[in-house]
């Protein structure tokens, strides 16, 4: 069981059998009265949130959350499907418990799948990828404005700005966690 004094971004917890995770808190101590701690918390499988307000002391339980390294191997309609390379089971999700993952989704890419009390409820990709250029406008010979960007699309299809020097067909290091642009870079 976790306390409040526990609380802290990223904490999983199960409320009314679902899991949430905190995704802002702050403790709050009143002149006159108990202290508490107010969080904001997200459902992990549907995404709302919500504002909750523990009071100092209270009990909270821990969600049943494991992390499987899996594979990715292909999209069938809506689902994508993913094989754990140790056991070659597969499963299958459906887009909308993946976020924005399918932005940086290659086939065989590796990936962290979540699961809350035995059932698949979310991805987690690595967090930089490495995705080629597949259109982007030639940058103009001696344009050099200081932080000038333009749009290319990734070969997963995600647009990104981009400094004006990048080109078509070239590697390009992308942040999951934000989909910007990091670096150029080569392929492994």
């Amino acid at each position: 069981m976790y306390t409040t004094s526990d609380i802290r971004k990223g904490l999983k917890i199960e409320i009314d059998g679902d899991p949430w995770i905190v995704t802002d808190f702050q403790f709050v101590k009143p002149g006159k009265g108990v202290a508490f701690t107010k969080t904001k918390i997200k459902h992990m499988i549907r995404g709302n949130t919500r504002d909750v307000t523990y009071r100092t002391g209270e009990k909270l339980t821990p969600a049943e959350m494991e992390e499987l390294h899996m594979s990715y191997l292909y999209k069938d309609g809506s689902d994508y499907c993913f094989m754990d390379t140790s056991t070659y089971d597969q499963i299958s999700l459906p887009e909308e418990n993946l976020g924005n993952a399918p932005l940086f989704l290659l086939e065989n890419m590796e990936v962290d799948i979540l699961f809350f009390k035995g059932e698949a409820i979310g991805i987690t990709p690595p967090i930089f990828v490495k995705l080629e250029v597949t259109a982007t406008e030639p940058g103009l010979r001696g344009d050099t404005a200081a932080g000038a960007t333009k749009p290319a699309t990734l070969e997963t299809g995600h647009v990104v700005f981009v400094p004006l020097f990048v080109e078509q067909g070239q590697i390009l290091k992308i942040d999951t966690r934000t989909g910007e642009y990091v670096e150029r870079t080569k392929r492994d």
